[in-house]
């Protein structure tokens, strides 16, 4: 009974932990116009994850000011931010994107 008992919580503490939080610099811009994503209409927020791009869920594109701006638009630049979330389901849940400062 004891080694039903362990096995079990072995088991469950396992399944528990296959979730991986991402933390890393990356690059943040439109998954359309900058990545070549063509999954969604429109332009949404993309980061690219180990040369890998995935859209973003928690935040939007426009959360970042004017995505068509020239100098600091997503659709028109690709910018690098700490990004903290999860690959769930090919996309990337978001919970922080701290964008680096343009020199």
């Amino acid at each position: 009974m004891k080694k039903i008992f362990l096995v079990f919580f072995t088991i469950i503490g396992l399944s528990c932990s296959n979730k991986t939080e991402i933390k890393q610099v990356a690059e943040v811009s439109c998954g359309q116009c900058q990545f070549e994503l063509d999954s969604e209409d429109g332009c949404s927020l993309a980061v690219r994850v180990d040369d890998k791009a995935y859209f973003v869920e928690g935040f939007n594109i426009d959360d970042f000011g004017d995505a068509h701006d020239e100098h600091t638009g997503f659709c028109e630049v690709i910018r690098k931010g700490e990004i903290v979330g999860e690959v769930v389901d090919g996309k990337f849940v978001a919970s922080s994107i701290k964008l680096a400062e343009i020199e």
